[in-house]
């Protein structure tokens, strides 16, 4: 007896997440390339001002990396995306490990849930930030990296 597909289960397509998150590390790693040997802190802006995306190196070693993305917008009414992404150096992976709306994600949700999240939100979230770190690249201009940018300054 087959399935319907409302009863079919989400799986987590493992080569395709990781690809991204692969993609995604290499795009962090040109606006951040010192990001292993300290916490540092850039901007890349948008047009005049309209969008400035901060990148935060909150925890730097020489294996794992820990990065906060923000936007800044002019229009304040305009909600702006926040992500932690946790950045493994040894296997070349960025993968976001938390956002503003849930702090730590699930490979997959049973749907529905209370919380409303998508069945597949992680993998969601790692292509928005691919696509986000792409769109800064080619329209976005750098702004000078604070190297030795402390956390808790």
């Amino acid at each position: 007896m087959a399935l319907s597909r409302a009863a079919e289960r989400y799986r987590v397509d493992l080569a395709a997440l990781q690809a991204a998150c692969a993609a995604n590390y290499a795009r962090l790693m040109r606006l951040l390339p010192g990001m292993r040997e300290q916490a540092q802190r850039r901007e890349v802006a948008l047009g005049a001002g309209e969008a400035v995306l901060v990148l935060q190196v909150s925890a730097a070693g020489p294996y794992t990396s820990s990065v906060e993305l923000h936007e800044r917008r002019a229009l304040d009414w305009l909600p702006a995306p926040r992500l932690l992404v946790r950045v493994y150096h040894d296997a070349r992976l960025a993968e976001v490990v938390g956002a503003d709306h849930c702090r730590r994600l699930q490979a997959r949700y049973a749907y529905p849930n209370a919380a409303m999240h998508q069945p597949d939100e992680k993998t969601q979230l790692n292509l928005f930030l691919g696509e986000w770190l792409a769109h800064y690249q080619s329209v976005g201009y750098l702004a000078e990296a604070t190297p030795g940018w402390s956390p808790a300054a």
